[in-house]
């Protein structure tokens, strides 16, 4: 009986994950249990494919044994468990990458919110709003509004050199 290829293809992508696990049975001859939508269409369309069009000839499955044989799997050992759970040193603190669109530190950052007027001091090392040191203008935002926003949005910082 001839196999058409792409017809079954096909009727892979309109199966359920419990009708792919039937079909994986059916041509494999044996269960699974996953429910990986994506590996059990791939599975089953390479053994369809497979079934129709034969399978690998003597010589590639020769050439794939030669290649796995020569394959460095593993040139250096795993770290000992011990030795990877050593304390690491902490790299010293530069400051932050200078970005365009910051003031130089020692400026304040001014900006209306819901009626009142937020003050934002750059530092060197982060911003200081309402006697906190934040490392980020997104923290100070997340601070002022209550949820997560992009810091140079809300303070309208978002043209580099413009302040």
């Amino acid at each position: 009986m001839e196999i058409n290829v792409a017809k079954e293809l096909a009727a892979l992508r309109r199966l359920t994950p419990k009708d792919l696990r039937a079909r994986y049975a059916e041509v494999f001859g044996e269960p699974t249990t996953t429910g990986n939508r994506t590996w059990l269409v791939r599975r089953i369309a390479w053994r369809v494919q497979m079934l129709a069009e034969g399978d690998l000839s003597e010589r590639a499955r020769a050439r794939a044994a030669e290649l796995a044989r020569d394959a460095d799997l593993r040139v250096i050992p795993p770290r000992d468990r011990a030795e990877s759970a050593a304390p690491r040193t902490a790299a010293p603190e530069t400051g932050f990458a200078s970005d365009d669109r910051l003031p130089p530190p020692g400026s304040v950052i001014t900006r209306a919110y819901k009626g009142a007027t937020v003050h934002v001091k750059v530092l060197a090392t982060g911003f200081e709003y309402d006697g906190r040191v934040f490392p980020s203008l997104s923290a100070v935002a997340k601070a002022v509004t209550g949820s997560h926003c992009n810091g140079f949005h809300f303070f309208k910082l978002n043209k580099a050199g413009v302040a």
